[in-house]
């Protein structure tokens, strides 16, 4: 079973790359990938949330 570390740290990774896929959905205007995505955006600011990661630095989506 990971640690609670271990599963932060994955958050967090899988966090920065879904952001950078994100961004680059929208600047491609490509809104329906862009929502897709953003299911799982919502869902990992809610694990890091929860394991007491301060997203101010992280989060560059900011919904």
């Amino acid at each position: 079973m990971p640690s609670i570390t271990d599963i932060v740290k994955d958050s967090v990774v899988e966090f920065s790359r879904l952001q950078n896929w994100m961004l680059s959905a929208k600047s491609n205007n490509d809104m329906q990938t862009y929502n897709m995505m953003f299911e799982r955006y919502r869902e990992l600011k809610v694990i890091l949330t929860v394991a007491g990661v301060c997203l101010t630095e992280l989060d560059r989506i900011k919904e």
